[in-house]
C-alpha cells in the first residue's frame, strides 16, 4: 500500500498485463483485416485499410496509456484513504480495514497477532498527505502501454506494405495474427499456472471470436 515509484513499472511488466495490452492492440487491428475484402482490392483500398488501422490503434494506445495514468492515481488516493482510515479507526476496526485490503488467501494466513503487528506499523507512517501526482516512472509505464499497443499492430499490416497480391497479404497477416495471439496466449497461461499450450489454443479462438462479434457488430 506504500507509495513507491517503482510501482508503474513492476505493473508494467507484469505478463498479464503485458498479455492483455497486446490482444487488445491486435484485436482492433484484426477488425480491419478481417473486414478488408481482398478480392479486387486495389491499392487504394489497401492504403485507406492501413491508415485506418494503424490511426485506430493509435489512438487507442493514446487512450489507454491515459486511463492507465488515471488508474495509477485513483489507486494511489485509495490507498492514501485507506492509510488515513487505519491510522483514525479503533484498534478492531483497523484490523478489519487490513483484512478487507488483502484477497483471502492471504488474510487467511495471518494470525490476530501478526494483523497487530501490521495496524501498529500502520500507526507509525507518516500521515499521509494528499498531493497525490504521477511520477516519472508512471509516465514511461504509460509510454510502455501505448507502445505495446500501437506495436502490436506493425507485424499484422507489414504483409500489406511489402506484398502485391491483396488476396496472399490477408492470408499472411493472417497468419502472423494467429501466431501473435498464441504466444500471447502462452506468455499467459505461464503466468497463470496453467498449460501454455492449451491457453495459447484457447487465445487463438477467443480472439477470433472477439473479432467476428466486432465485425458483425459494424466496428
Amino acid at each position: 500500500m506504500a507509495d513507491t515509484t517503482s510501482s508503474a513499472r513492476q505493473r508494467l511488466l507484469d505478463p498479464i498485463e503485458r498479455s492483455s495490452e497486446i490482444l487488445f492492440g491486435l484485436i482492433m487491428v484484426l477488425t480491419f483485416t478481417g473486414s478488408f475484402r481482398a478480392l479486387g482490392a486495389d491499392h487504394d483500398d489497401v492504403k485507406r485499410m492501413l491508415v485506418a488501422a494503424l490511426g485506430c490503434n493509435l489512438a487507442w494506445g493514446i487512450i489507454d496509456a491515459v486511463m492507465y495514468l488515471m488508474g495509477t492515481l485513483s489507486q494511489r488516493g485509495h490507498n492514501l484513504m485507506l492509510l488515513r482510515s487505519i491510522q483514525t479507526a479503533s484498534p478492531e476496526e483497523g484490523r478489519r480495514f487490513i483484512l478487507d485490503a488483502m484477497c483471502d488467501d492471504v488474510a487467511k494466513l495471518l494470525t490476530d497477532a501478526e494483523i497487530e503487528s501490521l495496524r501498529l506499523r500502520f500507526l507509525q507512517l507518516p500521515r499521509g498527505r494528499a498531493n497525490l501526482r504521477l511520477h516519472s516512472d508512471d509516465l514511461m509505464a504509460a509510454a510502455g502501454v501505448f507502445l505495446l499497443v500501437f506495436l502490436s499492430t506493425l507485424p499484422v499490416v507489414l504483409p500489406f506494405v511489402f506484398m502485391v497480391h491483396p488476396t496472399r497479404s490477408l492470408r499472411v497477416s493472417n497468419l502472423i495474427a494467429v501466431i501473435m495471439l498464441f504466444l500471447t496466449g502462452m506468455a499467459y497461461g505461464k503466468f497463470a499456472g496453467g498449460r501454455p499450450w492449451r491457453v495459447g489454443a484457447l487465445m487463438v479462438v477467443v480472439g477470433a471470436c472477439m473479432v467476428g462479434l466486432t465485425i458483425a457488430l459494424g466496428g
